[in-house]
């Protein structure tokens, strides 16, 4: 099944809590520049844009791009990066103790 790239980002918007105002504050946009993104399929953003609003949202462009449902594992990859390398350093080192502990697993 495909999915629009309007409906990616209105289900992403919704699933982090976002207003159709915070979205357009975020990405420097206007609320209803966010909304046409959503409801209208003729409408397509910028490089520049899509790539605030992926940013935002916490996906990466190609994921908005592509038409498929799902996530690829390697868009979900990045998605992991992108937050891990925002955590606080202790952090970061707590996740990889943690990871070398389920490795260790036999």
């Amino acid at each position: 099944m495909t999915t629009s790239l309007g409906a990616k980002i209105k289900r992403h918007r919704q699933e982090k809590g976002y207003s159709l105002d915070k979205l357009a504050e975020l990405t420097d946009s206007s609320k209803s520049y966010i909304w046409e993104l959503e409801n209208r399929d003729t409408r397509k953003p910028s490089g520049e844009k899509l790539t605030r609003i992926a940013q935002a949202l916490e996906v990466t462009t190609d994921y908005l791009l592509d038409e498929s449902e799902e996530p690829s594992d390697q868009v979900l990859k990045e998605a992991f990066f992108r937050k891990f390398s925002k955590l606080a350093p202790e952090d970061q080192q707590k996740i990889n103790q943690m990871i070398d502990m389920w490795g260790k697993k036999d």
